[in-house]
């Protein structure tokens, strides 16, 4: 059963993975810089269907749902703000709570 949590773990991880690598590749010029965020985006995007997948033998999937795309969203929440100076006013830090 930890190890089912583990995979959860990952699979919200790899979820922050996606947004990240599309926002990357907008932010790089053409040809291969470009290309790699897009394909690390969409290895990214299918680690983190497979271990979701994984850790659904034994957690609920409502559970496992609400974590994977709770962790999901906040982890690229606070990357915004850490690293693309993406808004931190108090209303958006809330709605992220």
């Amino acid at each position: 059963m930890i190890l089912d949590w583990i995979y959860l773990f990952i699979a919200g991880i790899l979820e922050i993975g996606w947004p990240l690598g599309f926002k990357l590749s907008q932010t790089t010029e053409g040809g291969w810089h470009k290309a790699g965020w897009i394909t690390a985006a969409a290895i990214c995007m299918a680690g983190s269907g497979y271990f979701l997948w994984m850790a659904q033998r034994n957690i609920p999937i409502g559970t496992a749902y609400a974590i994977w795309t709770g962790v999901g969203a906040a982890g690229t929440f606070f990357i915004g703000i850490l690293f693309f100076n993406d808004s931190s006013s108090l209303a958006r830090v809330l709605s992220v709570f």
